[in-house]
């Protein structure tokens, strides 16, 4: 049995918690509010050192479980592994980190920089994964899985106790869903601090095996997770993450390729900022359903900035402007 999610734990984890990785911005902008039609605002998760909000979960984790000379396994698309990495490396542990031979050049080096050993495994993210788990058992090492430690989604929690004193009777809360950790710990926290708010999940149209887990009520696999939102590109769920998901969300969104790039577009150009995909979805889902979220007052996280320039590039450089 999965140790549940404790609001205590998530009130308490700001004392732990590194404060660059805390009380980011939550942001508005009229023209963005104007393309969605409702009042919208972006908890902005990009601002720190490693550009997403992993930073919480890991420190948390990292000062209730680690000491130095501990060696840590886990598999990440760039993110959580960055986190793990600065964490483990300031208190003195090693991390070795698999990711797959496909993962964004970008957060391999940014691991390696913080200090990771960075191994190249697998064709996506879960073969990276078997890998790693692979790995830490012949190794004798301990595997670290994003999804299934309750400290991990209980750090990603002070996000949803934060979006609560920022935003005082906020009506819904649309929360990037790949492992779940983070779904998990922010769900857990505004069902305490702001009881009212919807809380809804979003995926990939393309990596739906959360989505299509939460709604049938057991894990269920898919053959490939063939998105850009490399962050929430899972297809194969952690049945911890499913447990302490269940009963905290109410519902599970799906958005298609085009949308996220639109909303990625729409966040650079109303807000300045350089969102990656799995951060830009819970936009893309305002964007899909306009008349859900009309006249509302709908909050969703920022989660990552870390794109490449070629991705920059393809992805937010209107066609034919000239790139120096």
């Amino acid at each position: 049995m999965t140790r549940s999610i404790d609001i205590a734990r998530i009130e308490a984890a700001k004392g732990l918690i590194d404060p660059v990785f805390l009380d980011s911005p939550l942001v508005g902008h009229a023209a963005l509010d104007a393309a969605l039609g409702c009042e919208v605002l972006a908890k902005v998760e990009t601002l720190n050192p490693i550009r997403s909000f992993k930073g919480r979960g890991t420190e948390l984790f990292a000062a209730q479980e680690l000491r130095a000379g501990d060696r840590l396994v886990c598999a990440s698309a760039g993110n959580f592994g960055q986190g793990l990495a600065r964490a483990a490396v300031r208190r003195g542990a090693e991390c070795v980190v698999f990711a797959a031979l496909t993962a964004n050049p970008l957060k391999v080096e940014a691991m390696r920089r913080l200090g990771a050993t960075v191994r190249l495994e697998g064709h996506d993210f879960d073969a990276a994964k078997a890998a790693a788990r692979l790995f830490a058992a012949e190794s004798g090492l301990r595997f670290v899985e994003d999804g299934r430690e309750p400290a991990i989604a209980e750090g990603a929690g002070t996000i949803g106790l934060e979006i609560a004193s920022q935003a005082p009777g906020i009506g819904t809360v649309l929360v990037p869903l790949g492992n779940g950790a983070l779904l998990a710990g922010v769900a857990a926290a505004l069902r305490h601090a702001a009881p009212g708010a919807e809380v809804l999940g979003v995926v990939a149209a393309r990596a739906p095996s959360m989505k299509l887990s939460l709604e049938q009520g057991r894990a269920v696999e898919t053959a490939e997770a063939a998105t850009i939102a490399d962050g929430i590109a899972v297809r194969v769920p952690v049945p911890e993450a499913l447990e302490m998901l269940r009963g905290r969300v109410d519902g599970i969104l799906a958005v298609e390729e085009e949308g996220i790039l639109r909303a990625m577009r729409l966040l650079h150009e109303t807000l300045g900022l350089v969102v990656e995909p799995s951060g830009a979805v819970g936009i893309a889902a305002m964007l899909a359903d306009p008349g859900r979220f009309g006249g509302q007052r709908v909050a969703t996280i920022l989660c990552g900035g870390n794109l490449t320039p070629q991705q920059v590039r393809d992805w937010l450089v209107p066609a034919g402007t000239a790139v120096p």
